[in-house]
């Protein structure tokens, strides 16, 4: 979600040859081997103490880079409704990996959206993206400001004597930040002031106990059969079950990669949409970049999209292409028309479609630049869609990051307009009316049944009711608070699916790591209690 503009190849190029240049410069001179104005957070500056958060996590005190002198340390600045931010975290953990008694490494958690500036929503996206170093909950952006950051997501490198080394926004900080680690180590290492006693952090994932269900991202039914498929999320596997909650087939084995072959053998890395159709299931491996195949009567898993890496924003195939030779980037939903699967693409803020009989897939909406403006698909602009659904007709997509309901008319030559919601990425809140009125904030699911679009209004904590002909939304269920309460007057936290069965919606309730039930007719919230688990080995 960073602000600044797309990168371009030759743009990058031109980045590199003047890193190359300036790293030279910086063997030979100062541990500062990037090139910025010195003002607030600049290079070569002392860095700003970490002071001003409202909360720490992943840690049983405050830390200070005072204590942390001698250590190598990088702050992140990130928010956690941000694909961007999301992408960068794999890339830290293989940094932590690389040097870990060397490395500390710091989330400043500078929130967007008003559900992100509480501890306990920052603590369930600790836990759901297995971040294990500390972060700040930096609510008020004190850190923020003092660091002049102004995008998300932002890198600061500091060194063992606490001056600013280099500072990096975007995704791709890896290569930079590696060659930057590795000439600290050098040249501090040769002075004797590098500390390389190991530190250990008091984590969110250690104070709490294992439930059947981890951060259930997504739902699907297949009503003929009265059987549900889950994406057990933070356990890397899909679940099958019936509409009553027994258990019929755990698929993946749980380990986190990206195998394909029978149920036991395959493996997923943070799967969230699926859609069922003809004895099939079509899953969106997240954080693979991929998309799967199940076939449920052979009991396999094969992969039919993607490359396996993160593709960027200049991969961008207009043309349909061979679909396992496209890299993908965050696949967060899919939907079926015919046999025309439709991608919700977080990560190029962008849908596209894949033909099923070709074995091809290219962009279809979205010119990939994160905004929100409709008209014509290829010309449009979206931000991070990551539910979508359809009438049989026309897709329906949550745009999450501008909080906004969507449609493609596909009959009326695939015109994006937006239907509740939706002015700007900082325009958001919780109220209800017509689509000049309403506000939502950071929805995540969207499912068309029986005439009306189911909305989970995630940051809100609500299920709401979309009529897409008068464009108007009204809430179905939720206080509007994060909680767990059955009935009447239920409560969710951060709801990000949905699924349809006669008259109950199932509701994958992430934060509460349950499914949740909603009678359409009376209204009353249900928790669907999952059985017959196959036990561990």
């Amino acid at each position: 979600m960073s602000v600044a503009p797309a990168r371009t190849a030759e743009w990058r190029r031109r980045v590199w040859c003047c890193l190359l240049i300036v790293f030279s410069c910086a063997l030979q001179c100062a541990p500062a081997f990037s090139l910025e104005k010195k003002d607030a957070g600049a290079i070569g500056t002392a860095a700003p103490e970490l002071t001003g958060g409202v909360g720490w996590l992943n840690t049983d005190k405050p830390l200070t880079l005072k204590e942390l002198r001698g250590k190598i340390v990088i702050l992140d600045f990130w928010t956690f409704c941000c694909i961007n931010c999301m992408h960068v975290l794999p890339q830290l953990h293989e940094l932590e990996k690389k040097f870990p008694h060397e490395l500390v490494i710091v989330g400043v958690h500078s929130g967007k959206f008003s559900n992100e500036k509480q501890d306990d929503p920052i603590r369930k996206a600790i836990l759901r993206y297995g971040i294990e170093h500390p972060v700040v909950n930096d609510a008020e952006m004190k850190l923020w400001n003092a660091y002049n950051v102004k995008a998300w997501p932002t890198l600061v490198l500091i060194d063992p004597d606490g001056n600013i080394s280099a500072v990096r926004s975007g995704e791709t900080v890896s290569p930079f930040f590696d060659t930057g680690i590795r000439h600290l180590i050098d040249v501090y290492g040769k002075s004797g002031k590098l500390d390389h006693r190991p530190v250990h952090f008091a984590l969110e994932k250690d104070k709490i106990a294992q439930s059947p269900l981890s951060f259930p991202g997504k739902i699907a039914a297949d009503p003929a059969s009265k059987r549900l498929f889950i994406s057990d999320s933070g356990h890397n596997r899909i679940i099958v079950a019936s509409t009553d909650g027994r258990v019929k087939d755990v698929i993946g084995s749980g380990a986190s990669g990206s195998a394909n072959g029978t149920y036991a053998q395959a493996s997923f890395r943070h799967p969230q949409g699926l859609v069922y159709a003809d004895g099939k299931l079509y899953v969106a491996d997240t954080e693979n970049h991929l998309i799967r195949l199940i076939d449920l009567q052979a009991k396999t898993v094969k992969t039919i999209a993607g490359t396996g890496v993160q593709g960027d924003r200049s991969m961008r195939p207009l043309q349909p292409t061979e679909a396992v030779r496209v890299p993908l980037n965050s696949p967060w939903d899919v939907t079926l028309i015919g046999r025309a699967l439709y991608i919700a693409m977080a990560g190029a803020h962008q849908l596209w479609r894949m033909d099923l009989d070709k074995s091809t897939v290219g962009v279809y909406a979205g010119t990939g630049n994160e905004s929100i403006i409709d008209g014509p698909a290829v010309h449009a602009n979206l931000a991070q869609p990551s539910g979508i659904t359809t009438d049989g007709k026309n897709l329906y997509f949550a745009d999450s990051e501008v909080s906004a309901i969507r449609k493609d008319d596909i009959p009326d030559n695939d015109q994006i307009t937006t239907i509740v919601g939706g002015i700007g990425l900082f325009d958001f809140g919780d109220k209800d009316g017509d689509n000049k009125t309403a506000r939502l904030q950071h929805p995540l699911a969207v499912l068309w049944h029986n005439g009306k679009l189911y909305v989970a209004d995630s940051y809100n904590h609500k299920i709401k009711i979309v009529d897409p002909v008068n464009r108007t939304i009204a809430t179905l269920c939720g206080s509007g608070k994060p909680g767990f309460a059955d009935g009447k007057n239920p409560q969710f936290s951060e709801p990000g699916g949905l699924a349809a069965v006669g008259n109950t919606l199932y509701i994958a309730d992430t934060n509460n790591s349950k499914i949740r039930t909603i009678d359409l007719k009376t209204k009353t919230v249900g928790t669907l209690n999952l059985t017959g688990f196959p036990k561990s080995k």
